[in-house]
């Protein structure tokens, strides 16, 4: 166990992180490092990592990153009522250990292993240092099929929310869309006319946009974008999670992740929106290549356009996707009204191991209620489907 992703040999980690099935790139080791070396996730503010490595030989067959956390900002799986009631217990339910990425709830593997093993015997040992350290709990956020398999194995507790992700698959003809208005095409009449709708109210507002990748992006347009950023979270009485050094170093070690739009009218810029992009196996045996995924992160604007937000997050980054052949746009966490912009109801997973044996089998009571609930939402949206009839 290491106090610092600085201790882990990047390559060793990233050759590992390839061999997995959900490589998410957010969990590269130059953008853990990014966000310690920042100061955005560290001991300072409630991220202090301990990352934990399982050798076979010379040959690293498991690995995570464990954060020790002192709240529960940040990671997009609430369990504030539960650290409320272990508070009105008299009990002390933080610091807890959370493996997950900071900041970003996007599915993706957090057990980087060899096989089920040795994910199976990290976890284990995961769980025995909490123990030996006295902590309340472990969670895994967002979690792969594969980690949550080894945590079904291991006896954690499931539990699951609902995403958002747009798929580039014609629903009734089975391939890739042509472009925009072919994806158009296959909505459903009201949902067609809505979006067409949205789009031409930011266009006869004069906006226009630009999109860059990778080193076409400036600093001044990542200081813009920053802005923009910035005061979003500060609109919603939070401050940003992520300093402007994160992306300066982001920008540095990856470029080539990350894709930004800005909107422009009379030539300036007035909105922005960050998406990230990698690479996964087509399928899960992965004898069949690589696929593009595109993943929507952060936006901002400095002015009010109606619809803008719809154009920025969501339009723009499905065009660029069509265009470029990417498999699939997650669209981050909630949102029910992206439903009727074609990104559809997915489960997302964690799982969750509790020390004390009484709160364990009441969360876990409440788990299996709220799973229930998932499953009947899920459903639900199911029949609002945004594509035409019999898709």
């Amino acid at each position: 166990m290491h106090p610092s992703v600085h201790d882990i040999d990047p390559t060793a980690w990233d050759t590992l992180l390839a061999r997995q099935t959900h490589p998410s790139p957010f969990m590269r080791h130059a953008y853990l490092a990014a966000l310690q070396d920042s100061g955005s996730a560290t001991s300072r503010t409630g991220w202090a990592a301990r990352c934990f490595l399982l050798w076979q030989g010379d040959a690293l067959a498991a690995a995570c990153v464990l954060y020790l956390k002192a709240h529960s900002r940040g990671e997009y799986v609430f369990d504030w009522a539960w650290a409320d009631a272990y508070a009105r217990h008299g009990l002390v339910y933080y610091p807890k250990a959370v493996v997950a990425v900071p900041f970003t709830p996007v599915p993706g593997t957090r057990l980087l292993a060899c096989d089920g093993e040795a994910r199976r015997v990290l976890l284990q040992q995961l769980i025995a240092w909490c123990q030996e350290q006295r902590l309340s709990s472990l969670h895994l956020l967002f979690a792969a099929e594969e980690d949550i398999a080894s945590a079904r194995q291991t006896g954690l507790m499931l539990r699951h929310t609902v995403q958002f992700h747009w798929h580039n698959r014609h629903p009734q003809q089975q391939r890739p869309f042509t472009d925009f208005d072919d994806f158009l095409m296959s909505l459903s009449q009201d949902k067609r006319k809505k979006i067409r709708q949205e789009r031409r109210r930011v266009a006869d507002a004069g906006v226009r946009f630009r999109v860059c990748r990778g080193e076409e992006i400036s600093v001044a347009d990542w200081d813009f974008f920053y802005a923009c950023y910035d005061r979003t979270y500060w609109e919603h009485g939070n401050p940003p999670y992520l300093t402007r050094d994160f992306f300066v170093r982001a920008a540095a070690r990856m470029p080539k992740m990350w894709l930004l739009f800005i909107a422009e009218r009379d030539g300036q810029p007035i909105a922005s929106s960050l998406i990230a992009v990698g690479a996964e196996p087509s399928s899960a045996d992965g004898q069949s290549g690589m696929q593009t995924v595109a993943y929507g992160r952060y936006w901002g604007a400095l002015e009010r356009v109606d619809c803008l937000h719809f154009e920025a997050c969501y339009y723009q980054p499905i065009a660029w996707c069509i265009a470029n052949g990417v498999a699939r746009f997650e669209g981050g966490a909630q949102g029910e009204h992206k439903l009727a912009r074609a990104l559809l109801p997915t489960q997302a997973t964690s799982a969750h191991w509790l020390a004390h044996p009484g709160f364990a089998h009441a969360v876990d009571e409440y788990l299996q209620r709220e799973r229930e609930g998932v499953e009947h939402y899920m459903d639900a949206l199911q029949t609002h489907s945004p594509f035409r009839h019999g898709a």
